[in-house]
């Protein structure tokens, strides 16, 4: 996940034995230079490879065949240079189990307006060309994205982008296993979910250990492990007095150290890339794991509390379309209002658990009693959040499809000191406006655990959606309830 360029996207070009064979040097030798420059571009995160040109179904079909199996492909660009007959391309695209983006694009950006003749009309045919495969998808409802415009132009390099990067979450959701500890928090709706449904439809396992297993992996933690993590906790963050060395509560840091070292080595051990506790099923465990899930989603593993799988396989997600950006992704909760007229606010935290990814400055490592749970008092990072633009996204279960919603915010300063609050928090104002919305959010179904992030755009979780075959929800500036309402009804029937 440190690096997204171990990730290609195959660049492939269509087109016909027709125009004779040096017409299909020329489209060759065109896209491959367009494949090139898209992959020595300083934007797009993966590798862009040229294939060979296909002319014939056979070509397609194999060429398409050997991206489903590629293990380091994760995704696929189509791009009509000339007239490519699109029954070509039922087959191949019948088997496609890897995302597709159309690049609609042609490579001259100017028409030569006193050399033009028919032998460059026969070369150039992406006008047309491009339409015809567009036919095709649509009547076959492929799935994909569409980008239209000069291939050199920084907006179109801009969307591969932020396509490629939500191929790379998909792609890392394929056989991905997530752990539960304990079940989700007793009583609550939204953390349910059909776990065998996400696994055929979204490609990820979900499974429960008891906490027992997890205690065992704590217990074989060794004290020189605990000792270089506790030094770690000193040299990285502000350690509260009674948390150093010698000090009163220094077992407690020592504590969590052990918890932490103990979770990620069952989590390298099995395999997993995010996991769920609650705070309902502690047994064995001296206190809940805070600074341990903080500082574990910062090294790419996601999260969810009170059992919340599908949240912590979105965070996940939203972190590995991420890699290499600046800012961070965090598990979130709306925990309350401001309701100020004219200037209304959420603040979000969570009991202990905001990754440090997206802290403003150096966290502080606090203890603080934390009140329920019925265990002792955890070690927690405390800190603010930089202000921007940023989002909140959920994934719900709707019964018969999972949706993904997503609220555009700006994060703000806290207008006030919070010298009582021992937790992580931002504050947020959520677009387009406070009342709708939370209305929009409510009328959506959308959870009170979230991801929020300052890196990844609403257009990037869209192709993401769509790539997933997940319902998309969209608040932004723009959201007007009528339509949303609307919208909601007629996705209802769609599905």
């Amino acid at each position: 996940m440190n690096n997204l360029k171990q990730y290609e996207a195959w660049f492939i070009t269509g087109s016909q034995h027709l125009y004779g064979e040096e017409t299909l040097r020329q489209v060759a030798d065109h896209s491959r230079e367009i494949a090139q420059a898209l992959d020595q571009g300083l934007r797009i995160p993966v590798k862009i490879v040229f294939k060979p040109i296909v002319t014939t179904p056979d070509e397609i079909y194999h060429l398409i065949q050997e991206a489903n199996t590629s293990g380091s492909c994760i995704g696929i660009i189509t791009w009509m240079h000339t007239f490519s007959p699109a029954k070509m391309w039922i087959r191949g695209l019948q088997i496609l189990q890897k995302p597709l983006l159309h690049l609609h694009t042609q490579y001259n950006r100017d028409i030569p307006w006193s050399e033009i003749d028919m032998d460059f009309m026969n070369l150039n045919q992406s006008a047309h060309g491009d339409r015809e495969f567009g036919f095709i998808a649509s009547r076959m409802q492929i799935k994909r994205k569409v980008v239209v415009g000069y291939w050199k132009d920084e907006k179109v390099s801009a969307q591969i982008n932020r396509w490629a990067r939500a191929a790379c979450g998909w792609h890392d959701w394929q056989g991905a296993r997530f752990v539960r500890f304990g079940d989700n928090m007793r009583q609550v709706a939204v953390t349910e979910g059909d776990k065998v449904e996400a696994e055929l439809r979204l490609g990820y396992s979900v499974n429960t250990h008891g906490v027992g297993d997890l205690v065992n992996a704590i217990n074989e933690v060794s004290d020189k492990q605990i000792d270089l993590l506790c030094e770690e906790y000193a040299d990285n963050y502000t350690l509260a007095t009674t948390l150093q060395k010698g000090k009163s509560q220094y077992a407690s840091l020592q504590e969590a150290a052990k918890i932490e070292t103990g979770l990620h080595s069952f989590l390298k051990e099995g395999n997993y890339k995010g996991f769920t506790d609650t705070f309902e099923d502690l047994h064995g465990l001296k206190q809940l794991p805070g600074i341990a899930s903080q500082r574990l989603m910062a090294k790419g593993y996601g999260f969810g509390a009170e059992g919340d799988w599908k949240t912590a396989a979105l965070v996940r997600a939203m972190k590995v379309m991420a890699t290499g950006l600046p800012g961070g992704n965090s598990f979130m909760e709306d925990y309350t209002y401001h309701f100020e007229p004219g200037n209304e606010m959420v603040l979000g935290a969570h009991m202990l658990e905001i990754c440090e990814s997206i802290a403003d400055g150096k966290p502080s490592c606090e203890i603080h009693p934390l009140g329920i749970g019925g265990k002792e008092d955890p070690v927690r990072l405390v800190f603010n959040v930089a202000t921007g633009p940023a989002l909140n996204a959920s994934i719900v279960d709707m019964g018969n499809h999972f949706r993904l919603l997503v609220n555009e915010v700006e994060a703000i300063k806290p207008p006030h000191p919070l010298p009582k609050l021992p937790v992580a928090r931002v504050l947020w104002k959520p677009y387009p406006d406070m009342q709708t919305g939370c209305t929009a959010w409510i009328l959506a179904g959308g959870a009170h655990h979230t991801c929020f992030s300052q890196n990844i755009s609403s257009e990037c979780l869209e192709d993401f959606a769509t790539m997933a075959g997940l319902e998309f929800v969209l608040i932004d500036k723009k959201t007007d309830l009528r339509q949303l309402k609307n919208e909601l009804r007629w996705n209802v029937v769609c599905k």
